[in-house]
């Protein structure tokens, strides 16, 4: 059997794009070193920061509340949010393992509904969309408005920066799915940090450089306890599927696309960002790219 890279024990994990073969003990070391580099790298935090963390429940939301309480409680605040999207027997079953995590961490938590907020749920907004290709799919609602209510509360608790558990996997695949729909103006808003202004708070990924498959075996070597059933009902609806089917087969291929995808992600954006003027929606008074921000169209659209 194959040797550890880093000691003489059995190799557990092994990584392709490097290739890096792993102990437990130096897999957990080697995920650990890169979280802590990518938030210096991309200079995501200053001292006594307020943090609020945007947690789902789910894998990379629990490893990334962990990872921040570990090696960042000290000189951080560090606080949680969830927002319930009134999805039943899927949203509320994962905010009840995320509020389990955060209970035993004894930090401040604050949850918010779509109900209560937008007066109407994601099963409203599917009924009115389904298939109607006019207005949209399902999904393509629930990004802005989840977006809309984790800046609003997270300005109500007094955050200096929003972290979000968006990871590798996620960030090729956008950057994919706005190069195939020529969208250079959305392109030019992702990466590691998103910038803030007034009543925008900055918003950072510190697992930005973490792949998928080893946030999953990072939880489960860790014992870090998230919500790991069905996905989303209504995920079928997202074009995201189509890009992730096609870029995890790209990666199996050619182990180190994803990293590859990435590099030449971060060496065009300082040719597409552009110097826009700032302009705040005239209905919520947010950050908006015109009059009104996405969430507030999307609510006019099915109302």
């Amino acid at each position: 059997m194959a040797k550890c890279d880093k000691c003489s024990n059995q190799s557990k994990f092994f990584l392709p794009y490097g290739p890096h073969k792993y102990c437990n003990k130096h897999f957990n070391s080697f995920f650990e070193k890169r979280f802590k580099k990518t938030i210096r790298k991309y200079k995501m935090l200053s001292k006594n920061e307020v943090i609020v963390v945007g947690v789902s429940g789910g894998k990379d939301s629990m490893v990334l509340l962990h990872l921040l309480e570990k090696f960042y409680s000290k000189e951080q605040t560090i606080k949680a949010l969830s927002i319930d999207e009134g999805i039943p027997n899927y949203r509320n079953k994962a905010i009840k393992v995320a509020l389990k995590e955060i209970k035993k961490r004894n930090i401040e938590f604050k949850l918010v509904s779509f109900k209560k907020k937008l007066g109407k749920t994601m099963v409203d907004v599917m009924k009115k969309t389904g298939r109607n290709k006019t207005i949209g799919s399902t999904c393509s609602y629930c990004g802005p408005f989840r977006r809309k209510l984790l800046n609003e509360t997270a300005v109500e608790m007094n955050a200096t920066k929003i972290a979000t558990g968006h990871n590798l996997d996620d960030e090729v695949q956008s950057i994919a799915m706005n190069f195939f729909d020529n969208d250079l103006k959305r392109m030019a808003r992702l990466g590691a940090i998103t910038k803030g202004s007034k009543g925008f708070i900055p918003r950072i990924k510190p697992l930005y450089l973490a792949p998928e498959k080893e946030i999953i075996a990072y939880a489960s070597l860790n014992k870090i306890n998230h919500f790991s059933e069905e996905c989303c009902p209504f995920s079928w609806q997202a074009k995201r599927n189509a890009f992730r089917t096609m870029l995890n087969e790209m990666e199996t291929k050619f182990p180190g696309t994803f990293y590859s995808i990435l590099s030449f992600f971060e060496n065009l954006k300082p040719s597409i960002q552009k110097k826009e003027k700032t302009t705040f929606c005239k209905k919520c008074n947010t950050l908006s790219s015109g009059t009104l921000c996405s969430a507030c169209l999307k609510l006019e659209k099915i109302n």
